[in-house]
């Protein structure tokens, strides 16, 4: 009889637990310890932590010339980049382009950056600026000081690789959760869908609402895990690029569609957007749903999705 083996482990700088569906946990082991091995590898290719990563030669020679980057590398960033566009830059690979001494949530920051140094910052932030070209597999920054960062769209393309490794080795239902961007597939054991929580914006170690879910992906961004307080007022982590300032009025976006990435890539912009643009512009996407709340705990979601 399959019984679900689950594992937790630290990659790409962030908790990931992978579950499987199998008859032994000596196979459980193998198997996630495949996938592991295939986030690592995505890991060294795009972390801006890595020295060796394409990411970093692609930002170090920004304004000087072009990259040339593996065919992986490329297909994401001009998926990236077509997020960018239909979002008008709420998605924004560049967005790795604001010095961190503008904002820095570890929480030591007592006063407000002051607008023009922002506003200066924020002038790299820009995804046109981001050019590539796939007859040579090159990728070129256009002004000095751009910076790309997968930050926004890496663990959801990490969460679908592991997946399909899963799936290459015969694992035909799984969970793999990098840090609440999450993909399923397959039943329960019991041959139930899985039960997906959503994280409660005032206590993540409670669940908001449920809903079940065999086939798909999930992510959520929220201002709960990082953000400061200056003078009673809670800053998220969340910044516009227009403005180089944090949002206000939600607290947590949740998207869910059939695929990690597009759900990692999609949360953010959606919080950026606001309420009414943001539940506007998710209608208008097939197979993508949404549910936001607000910073007075109200709960609104897409026309096509039903929560318990």
């Amino acid at each position: 009889m399959k019984e679900a083996y689950r594992q937790e482990m630290l990659l790409m700088g962030n908790r990931f637990e992978v579950t499987v569906v199998t008859a032994s946990q000596a196979e459980a082991n193998y198997c996630i310890g495949k996938a592991v091995a295939e986030i690592k590898r995505i890991e060294e290719l795009l972390s801006t932590y890595k020295e060796t990563s394409e990411t970093n030669a692609i930002n170090r020679n920004a304004g000087i010339a072009a990259v040339k980057v593996s065919a992986e590398t490329l297909a994401l960033i001009i998926r990236a980049n077509h997020i960018s566009k239909i979002t008008q830059g709420a998605f924004d690979l560049s967005y790795g382009s604001i010095d961190k001494r503008l904002w820095n949530f570890d929480r030591s920051m007592d006063c407000l950056p002051d607008k023009a140094t922002a506003k200066s910052l924020v002038r790299l932030i820009n995804y046109r600026n981001i050019e590539t070209n796939q007859e040579a597999s090159t990728v070129f920054l256009k002004e000095v000081g751009m910076r790309i960062g997968f930050g926004g769209i890496g663990k959801g393309y990490a969460a679908e690789r592991a997946k399909q490794v899963l799936k290459e080795l015969g694992i035909e239902s799984g969970i793999v959760n990098a840090s609440g961007d999450l993909t399923v597939w397959g039943t329960q054991p019991n041959g139930s869908a899985w039960t997906i929580g959503i994280a409660h914006p005032d206590a993540k170690q409670w669940p908001f609402s449920y809903f079940e879910l065999k086939d798909g992906a999930v992510a959520t961004s929220g201002n709960y895990e990082k953000f400061v307080l200056i003078k009673g007022q809670k800053y998220s982590h969340t910044i516009d690029p227009k403005t180089g300032y944090p949002i206000t009025g939600i607290k947590s976006v949740t998207i869910m569609s059939p695929n990690a990435e597009l759900c990692d890539a999609l949360a953010t912009p959606v919080t950026i957007m606001g309420l009414d643009a943001g539940l506007h512009f998710v209608n208008q996407l097939g197979g993508v749903s949404c549910v936001i709340i607000d910073d007075h705990n109200r709960l609104y979601h897409s026309n096509n999705i039903n929560l318990s």
